[in-house]
């Protein structure tokens, strides 16, 4: 007791020379040059269960100064991953891959622990469970037909295998279809199939069970079920027997009291963890089907978290606390009778945080703290540890002293950095928390870039920031000019992270300001500049128009603002732009009131917008409206509106319509103490009937010379009866209304003075909220004068906390609208009551208003971050939400933040350092959320926060996700070089790759539409070709070309160019630059000339049809003569083997010419041994022959003088490839 004692003083001393925790600034110049012990970033849940049909990754991230290094253990032993060639650890992570194809899954299971590790210290993960996931089959068994009486209660049993995670259950058809459910059949939690009474339509033979398998996503069926329902009005037992009939009741027809089928008994229990979802389940039987209803017993069902399933038959529970343990009551009701069955339900709880110790860091000799506050049912354990390495067995530090959940470092030196673990379990879990102690010496840095100059408007407040680091913490102090010394005071405020704030600013304020930031190790300054800006203001408003349709219409606004700043003068009308159409010019104001307008008038344009005035052209109908000057600069804006009033042009002769005269002879009868009648007579019209008439009153005892409008009345009237409110000294006076305007007011009628009284009302608008933790400020809308009802009015505000058996908290205010309680617990909810009172007496009971105390930011972050994507560009987020209690305020919902760290095809050094965060907000409790916008084959990381009115809490821990490969983008550019029949096409890769290219697709066809051919060729080029030429093209022909790059998902958006050949007909001048063919989209001048008209072409295609004519006739003759051909003499005179060339001339076979060039005909195909050989499609004489006799007739048919011996085998590889003969052409056609 008496070691309890001064640990406990010792204790309060070290708190009292503790330093606060330094935090480390994001700045990564800072962080660069900064030791920092390892921090875990990202790890697997602690329950992991495995697919075995894909690989097991375990992540482990961590960071650290210098980068920490990684290894493992495995129930509880080392676990050497070199060895193992299946597991790889991601270079520079400690995440695993362990690759189970082949392997039996089985052997990866157990617990898995990682430590991150470096000079400075070692942080571990939690024991991460790795199992597989199992979907076993369905046990084999024999279903019985089953046949019931009608109106019994029955229970189709699914008993599904067990499974990892457990199976999802529903029941179908054999059609596939799900068996409807509704309040005579369930379903229970354990799948089984409940009938409170059969009826005869539940006679069917396809009674299913399935259990489909998350993991695995399969689905097992158990073997159907046939039911058949009897009705037995008219059978016996021994019917009954016969018919095997499973369920028998002695009044089949007759009705029955409830009965339950489960649970059964009068009692039972029903342990839950805090947390955690309570599911509580009554399925009872009766005829007719049981109403079900449930209750707590002392208390109410907690609205917001409670749900009712099942037709009310099961009962869940959300986010249980330890206030929703007791017992609940479930009752079966039907005509016949009520059942009731009592579950006891007990709630446990799994550690949970209070406040989980927090990284330190500390200069030499100093002092600080680590707390591991934890809760639970049962009592948490608490171990600490240091750098992995239980605190017992760790080397004794008598600077460093353990209290159950609390550890001081006292007198800290360089070189003792550690990092310490917080271990809390209990039977139902454990928590497991790294916080490193962090010994720095570093002389003070200025964060905030110097020379910033901050601008703000008169009487506005101004911040000045100082952001520092240090170690120890640096003192900052701020100087005006380099010679005044700044101190908190009415004016100023400096905060404890060292921004000078003015409260508000005035142009004395403005000039240079300079913080210094000083400690044991040096000190540094840092210049900011304040300037002090002259409001906007408008000085003339624009004013109310009325104005004829077709005149003029013209708005006033002229404004004052700072000379050095750079207004912008907008209109608008009913809130909305200007007509685009008929808008004339845009204004731009430049500084010292020098204008310059940008005219864009249309002919007919009727809105013009001047320096300070806007003018409306030939006014119509519907220009009528409102219109509204905002001026605008950087810092602030002003804004002045005024109605525009179109009426009809003024006939000839013009009936003037006026205003009417004010109504006159102001009389007060029937006076009471709370009423009086006022009557009046009305003025002149002036040729426009009085529409109504506006009653105003003066105040003289609490607003003199304020006229405020009272009430309106029909313009037939002349007289109104008016209610009063007490302790007013009353005056009256009418206004009279027709469609011109308002008249003059009447003269003022006599004082009328009601007596004093308690107040009729209490403020409005009353509210509680917190403006900060630890407070509830209460607020109200103060009674006027008016609604005061007598002298000394005063508020009495009332205050408790909800829920909390306490007194009500009151005190009593006045001239006030609002009370600030302090020392509130954090959103708590309160009830408060403010009732107004005077000197004679106090105002009806106030209502009470449900308010809370300040909010905090959340504690915790989103659990279970799950990342499914769906396509290349969108991705689905999931997240569990977080618990009521740590959002510490009103929910507003869940911030997603996502980036781009690189594509998959680049490497990490390639990461995109230019990405920028992209933030989505979920309002409300929503867990689940769409990403789109992805760009494909890339890498994402993700975090969500939770977000409430306070602020945001912590990141969940880093998702990483990647995106599939998609369509590339265009080709960057598509360039085309045109020759006389060729073009040369060069292009670049897309921009965007969007995957892996595979290749480039070109499509072309002429795009002249007199030329017949327009066929679509295709061409595919691997994905190292950029370049082509086109041959053989037609010239003075356009040709357009589409060309695409390919990844296997496809082919991406094309890139388009139209480019022509050189006209063949015109040659071009060697001095003139030959230029590419004009874009896609513009209009090309045409080169194209039509040679189908020039007199040329019709001169030589009548030659050749002479020539063919010719050619015909001479074939004919030669034929009909049976002359023979020359070909044996000429060979055999010759020698030579080869067939002899023909001649074009006459018609016969020429001799053969050594000397000449052995050039093929154009088309042909020369080998690369400079002979040419002869097609093997082409025919030859001898080839027709059978035998090599054959013989022509004089006809034409074969002749032994030509199908002479040849030596196929000599010649065959020398045989020189021919042109066919026109004569044979001839022949072809005869």
């Amino acid at each position: 007791m008496d070691f309890r004692l001064s640990f406990g003083v010792l204790l309060m001393v070290f708190l009292c020379h503790m330093t606060s925790a330094l935090e480390v600034p994001l700045d990564p110049k800072v962080l660069e040059g900064l030791p920092q012990p390892p921090t875990i970033t990202l790890q697997s849940p602690k329950d992991y269960i495995f697919d075995p049909r894909e690989n097991i990754v375990i992540h482990c991230e961590a960071k650290g100064k210098p980068h920490p290094s990684f290894s493992w253990t495995r129930n509880g032993t080392h676990f050497d991953v070199e060895k193992d060639p299946k597991v790889l650890m991601k270079p520079g992570s400690g995440t695993l891959v362990i690759d189970i194809s082949g392997e039996k899954a089985e052997a990866y299971e157990g617990t898995y622990q990682c430590t991150a590790h470096n000079d400075h210290g070692t942080a571990v993960s939690n024991n991460i469970v790795i199992r597989q996931s199992r979907s076993p089959l369905w046990s084999k068994e024999r279903i019985e037909a089953i046949t019931v009486q009608m109106g019994v209660s029955l229970v189709l049993q699914c008993r599904p295998p067990a499974g990892l995670p457990p199976p999802v259950i529903f029941w179908m058809d054999n059609n596939f279809q799900r068996l409807p459910l509704d309040r005579r059949v369930s379903q229970a939690l354990n799948g089984d199939l409940y009938f409170s009474n059969v009826l005869s339509e539940d006679t069917r033979n396809d009674y299913i069970c399935y259990a489909r398998f998350p993991h695995t996503q399969t689905i097992q069926q158990k073997q159907p079920i046939s039911v058949t329902v009897l009705e037995m009005d008219t059978m016996n037992e021994t019917v009954a027997s016969l018919y095997n009939i499973t369920k028998f009741s002695a009044n089949p027809a007759g009705e029955y009291r409830p009965g339950f089928m489960t649970p059964l008994g009068d009692t039972s229990t029903e342990m839950v963890l805090r947390g955690e979802t309570l599911e509580l389940e009554c399925i009872a039987e009766g005829l007719p089907t049981p109403e079900m209803s449930w209750q707590k017993d002392g208390g109410e069902l907690p609205t917001s978290r409670v749900s009712f399933l099942n037709y009310k038959k099961t009962v869940k529970i959300s986010d249980v606390s330890e206030a929703d343990a007791g017992d609940y009551t479930c009752t079966a009701t039907n005509r016949l009778g009520t059942v009731d069955h009592v579950i006891k339900v007990t709630v446990k709880a799994a550690p949970f945080w209070i406040s989980a110790p927090r990284n330190l860091i500390l200069a030499p000799n100093e002092t600080g703290i680590l707390t591991c506050r934890v809760n639970g049912d049962p009592k948490p354990e608490i171990r600490w540890f240091i750098n992995g390495v239980p605190l017992e067995n760790a080397p004794e530090d008598h600077t460093r002293k353990v209290d159950d959940d609390t550890v001081i470092l006292s007198n800290v030196q360089s070189g003792s950095s550690a990092v310490y673990q917080c271990n809390a379990s209990n039977e139902f879990g454990y928590l497991i928390a790294n916080a490193f102690v962090s010994v720095l010496a570093e002389p003070p840095r200025v964060l905030t870039p110097p020379n910033q100059v901050y601008q703000v408007i008169t009487n506005s407040p101004a911040l000045l920031h100082c952001a520092t680091f240090g170690s120890p913490i640096p003192t900052i102090t701020w100087f005006k000019d380099s010679k005044i010394s700044i101190k908190s005071g009415d004016s100023y405020v400096i905060h404890e992270n060292g921004t000078l704030e003015i409260n508000v600013a005035q142009s004395q304020n403005s000039g240079k300001y300079t913080c210094i930031a000083t400690n044991n190790l040096g000190i540094k300054e840092n210049h900011v500049f304040l300037e002090v800006k002259e409001p906007t203001r408008i000085l003339k408003q624009p004013e109310y128009k009325v104005v004829q349709r077709g005149m003029s219409a013209i708005f006033e606004c002229k404004v004052k603002h700072d000379p050095s700043l750079i207004p912008t003068m907008t209109w608008l009308k009913n809130n909305g732009k200007l007509p685009d159409d008929e808008r004339c010019s845009t204004l731009t104001v430049w500084p010292k009131r020098k204008y310059e307008l940008k005219s864009s008038c249309l002919p007919f344009a009727r809105f013009e917008v001047d320096a300070d005035s806007l003018t409306i052209k030939d006014v119509t109908d519907e220009d009528e409206g409102t219109y509204t000057c905002i001026m605008s600069t950087t810092l602030d804006r002003d804004s002045a509106s005024a109605m525009l009033t179109v009426v009809e042009a003024t006939p000839t002769p013009a009936i003037v319509y006026e205003k009417p005269d004010p109504p006159t002879d102001l009389e007060l009868t029937d006076q009471t103490e709370r009423s009086v009648r006022l009557t009046w007579i009305p003025g002149d019209e002036h040729n426009s009937p009085t529409q109504k008439f506006l009653i105003q009153f003066e105040d003289l005892l609490h607003q003199p010379n304020v006229w405020v409008n009272f009430t309106e009345v029909p313009g037939m009237s002349t007289t109104a009866h008016l209610d009063l409110s007490p302790y007013v000294y009353y005056s009256f006076r009418v206004l009279a209304k027709n469609q011109v305007g308002y008249s003059q007011p009447s003269q003022a009628s006599r004082q009328y003075r009601t007596n004093p009284a308690a107040p009729d009302d209490n403020p409005s608008h009353v509210q509680g909220e917190g403006t900060e933790p630890g407070n509830l400020v209460i607020s109200w809308r103060s009674l006027t004068g008016l609604q005061s009802n007598g002298p000394g009015l005063e508020y009495k505000v009332q205050w408790r906390q909800k829920d909390v058996d306490q007194e009500w908290s009151s005190r009593t205010v006045a001239n006030a609208s609002q009370l600030v309680v302090s020392g509130t617990p954090v959103f708590a909810p309160y009830e408060i009551k403010v009732q107004s009172l005077n000197d004679y007496g106090n105002g009806p009971e106030a209502e009470v208003i449900i308010g809370y105390s300040g909010e905090d930011l959340p504690l915790s972050a989103p659990d279970g971050v799950l990342v499914m994507v769906h396509n290349s560009t969108v991705a689905e987020v999931h997240w569990e939400p977080v618990s009521s209690h740590s959002i510490r305020g009103k929910l507003k919902g869940y911030k997603v933040y996502y980036r781009r760290e690189r594509g998959l095809h680049e490497a990490e050094e390639e990461a995109d350092q230019e990405s920028q965060d992209q933030v989505l907000t979920f309002n409300g409790n929503l867990t689940e959320g769409h990403l789109p916008g992805l760009q494909p084959y890339s890498l994402y990381n993700l975090f969500i926060r939770v977000l409430n009115s306070k602020g945001e809490g912590p990141p969940s821990p880093d998702k990483q996700f990647e995106t599939p490969e998609g369509v590339p983008g265009p080709p960057s550019f598509l360039q085309v070089n045109p020759g006389l029949d060729s073009l040369t096409l060069e292009w670049g890769p897309p921009l965007n790759n969007n995957g892996r290219l595979i290749g480039y697709t070109l499509r072309y066809q002429p795009a002249n539409a007199t030329i017949e051919t327009g066929l679509v060729k295709i061409m595919d080029f691997p994905v190292n070709e950029t370049t082509v030429t086109l041959d053989s093209l037609n010239s003075s022909v356009q040709y357009k070309f589409d060309l695409n790059a390919k990844t296997i998902k496809g082919a991406g958006p094309s890139i388009t160019k139209e480019a022509s050949t050189f006209m063949e007909t015109s040659p071009t001048d060697p001095t003139t630059p030959i230029t590419q063919s004009p874009p896609l989209h513009k209009a090309v001048p045409s080169r194209h000339v039509d040679i189908a008209t020039q007199g040329w072409f019709i001169g030589l295609m009548c030659a050749i049809a002479l020539l063919i004519l010719v050619l015909l006739i001479v074939c004919f003759i030669k034929r009909n003569k049976g002359g023979k051909y020359p070909v044996k003499e000429k060979e055999e005179a010759h020698q030579d083997p080869e067939i002899q060339p023909m001649k074009e001339d006459d018609g016969t076979f020429g001799e053969y010419s050594d000397t000449e060039d052995h050039k093929p005909l154009k088309g042909s195909r020369t080998p690369s041994n400079g002979t040419v050989r002869r097609d093997e499609s082409d025919d030859s004489l001898v080839d027709y022959g059978e035998g090599g006799d054959g013989q022509f007739n004089e006809d034409g048919s074969f002749i032994g003088q030509y199908s002479g011996k040849k030596e196929k085998d000599t010649h065959e590889g020398n045989e020189s490839s021919e042109a066919p003969s026109p004569v044979n052409a001839m022949n072809s056609f005869v």
